[in-house]
């Protein structure tokens, strides 16, 4: 059958690709001209999705993009070959060499699926890649697989022969064709060198197999679950279960089996019934939720942040028609990065955190929510607050519409859901959320009045520290605020140390991303970099992505490196008549040399702290 599925057409030994896209691009380009695809587009969509859930790039060069979908024709196999490698974000880092997509159709027999995952698991072998890197034909490749891979039914996963099990195991992707299959034969091929004894569950493309029995539950000491999608839990109720994304079975198998032998993982909770399903834990929900908005938001975090910072380089006030060094490139980038993608970011994240609670439903509400935070002082906090209120009003709302007749349930998505969401949202957001921020607001504002009375220091230590609490929410707009009503009253230090201050969080974090790689996923790292900019051009909204993700660590790292910035920057008797501008207005700075010692102290104290406190990232 694997003849029928990988043929010479379908073979490129020496792919042109340099980047991730350009090599998906070309290999299903080679299926569709051999035929194998009845939609090329759609196929290639289905891939992209499957790739944004998380990458198929595995450990030792290997790829694996995979796809079931009615856009395929028949099932297929195509091999790609890069000696060079190419970067497709793989588990180790290292680049992919040997790249295998799996087209499978929507209907595809269980005959092909167990094909398709017997390709799949042998790939682990050194010696078939090592081979598949040295082969000089297409028939040579050819020929390897076919003498691999025989028409058999699929095997038991597990190592017992009698008694009981000492350790099991679900896995499950959510295309289960490759991931599944390649996480079961990994377990259990630790296993057997631990001599452990174990049994896995997979629930693959084609349904469950070797399920799990009650009496195997009961005695096992422990459980693993690698899924990336909903799996039967409510059975596994008072054991000790690790729960993790299905490429950790795949890369630490070792870890995961000797965590369920000695029982360290924590013990399962379940609310549901014995039927019920779930992946992740309570509060892994909760992180997923604020991802999905963290990562929708980042482009326009990005993009809008150096657009800001590159029509400083025509002047700080360039971009005022009526000022005398207005220059309309100047305004025209300000406009574009500072009035639409920095406006659009607090929205955008609420919006995808309500779609990822409530599906699409969620969305419009959760939006809404976030405008109405940004257009009333509530910042991203403020923001976080109306993704999360949308989204959970359209779930009760669901409840609640879900005894409605049948015949309503066409009106549910495009009329009762988006009124009464909104309705809903908006009334909670105005009513209970907005008045209280901006009350904090202004008591804030009065107290930061108190203190430029008193001692310079604290006070240069206390802006600097609030314009890292919330990152150009209601806190930072009142430090923000203050410094300029001061410049405005003649006296330039206390903004010099709020520029300072709002300089560090993205400073810092670059600086972490750069020197603790570790602590980062690749994602973040590479957002890292654009946070120098930002943070070189005072554009604090840079670090709200990493304050967002993992608010516990990154706020107080931020807010203890800038609050030091900000106290030194007074005690150096810094002043700045500048508004805004970070490294472009250093110029007009009096004591530079001491103001950058300032803000390099804090930033270097802020990605210390998080090399520290931050834990490492197990799946990069």
């Amino acid at each position: 059958m694997l003849e029928e599925m990988l043929t010479r057409e379908c073979i490129n030994l020496n792919l042109k690709s340099k980047t991730k896209e350009e090599v998906i691009d070309e290999i299903i380009n080679m299926l569709d001209k051999a035929g194998r695809l009845n939609d090329k587009e759609e196929y290639k969509k289905e891939i992209l999705k499957r790739e944004s859930q998380s990458s198929t790039g595995l450990e030792e060069g290997i790829a694996i993009p995979h796809a079931k979908t009615k856009a395929v024709k028949v099932p297929s196999i195509a091999f790609g070959r890069s000696l060079k490698g190419v970067d497709y974000e793989s588990l180790d880092g290292e680049p992919s060499k040997l790249f295998f997509m799996i087209a499978a159709p929507a209907n595809a027999t269980d005959s092909h699926i167990e094909v398709l995952s017997k390709l799949t698991t042998l790939l682990l072998d050194d010696d078939l890649r090592e081979s598949l890197l040295n082969a000089k034909t297409e028939d040579e490749v050819l020929d390897l697989l076919l003498s691999q891979v025989k028409e058999e039914k699929e095997e038991n996963h597990s190592n017992y022969q009698d008694g009981n099990i000492e350790v099991l195991a679900v896995t499950a992707c959510p295309t289960g064709i490759a991931h599944t299959y390649m996480a079961a034969d990994s377990l259990i091929k630790k296993a057997k060198e631990l001599g452990v004894t174990i049994k896995v569950e997979t629930n693959g493309s084609t349904g469950v197999k070797n399920r799990l029995t009650d009496e195997e539950i009961k005695n096992a000491k422990g459980i693993i679950v690698a899924a990336d999608k909903n799996v039967e839990m409510g059975r596994f109720d008072g054991k000790n279960v690790e729960i993790v994304p299905v490429k950790e079975g795949i890369k630490n198998p070792e870890k995961l089996i000797k965590n369920a032998i000695n029982k360290t993982a924590p013990i399962y909770k379940s609310n549901e019934q014995s039927s019920g399903v779930a992946t992740k834990k309570e509060k892994t929900g909760f992180y997923k939720h604020l991802m999905s908005g963290v990562s929708n938001m980042l482009p326009f975090v990005v993009g809008g942040g150096i657009l800001i910072a590159l029509s400083f380089m025509f002047g700080i006030t360039a971009s005022n028609p009526n000022d005398p060094s207005f220059n309309p490139i100047a305004k025209l980038l300000n406009d574009i990065g500072g009035g639409n993608a920095f406006f659009l970011m607090v929205p955008v994240m609420a919006g995808f955190i309500g779609m990822s609670i409530a599906d699409r439903p969620g969305f419009a509400p959760a939006m809404v929510g976030g405008l109405i935070s940004l257009n009333n002082g509530g910042g991203f906090l403020g923001g976080l607050i109306g993704g999360f209120l949308g989204g959970y009003v359209i779930v009760l709302l669901k409840k609640l519409f879900n005894k409605l007749p049948d015949s309503f349930e066409g009106l549910k998505p495009v009329l009762l859901y988006p009124l009464f969401g909104i309705f809903i949202t908006g009334a909670l957001m105005y009513g209970f959320i907005v008045d209280p921020i901006a009350t904090l607001n202004s008591g804030v504002t009065e107290f930061l009045k108190s203190l430029g009375t008193g001692n310079l220091v604290l006070l240069g230590i206390v802006l600097g520290a609030m314009m890292a609490t919330d990152m150009g929410g209601p806190i930072n707009k009142a430090a923000f605020t203050f410094g300029i009503m001061m410049i405005t009253a003649g006296d330039y230090a206390p903004h010099a140390a709020v520029m300072a201050g709002g300089m560090v969080p993205p400073l810092g974090i670059a600086l972490a991303t750069t020197f603790f790689k570790d602590k980062f996923t690749k994602d973040e790292r590479d957002a890292g970099k654009t946070c120098y900019i930002m943070g070189l051009s005072f554009i604090t909204e840079g670090a709200i992505p990493f304050a967002a993700a993992d608010p516990a660590r990154v706020i107080p790292a931020s807010i203890i490196g800038a609050g030091i910035a900000g106290g030194l920057s007074m005690l150096f008797g810094v002043q700045l008549p500048a508004p805004h501008g970070g490294l472009f207005v250093l110029p007009v700075v009096t004591n530079p040399v001491m103001y950058l010692l300032a803000i390099v102290i804090g930033s270097v104290v802020t990605a210390v702290i998080l090399g520290v406190i931050k834990k490492k990232i197990a799946n990069d």
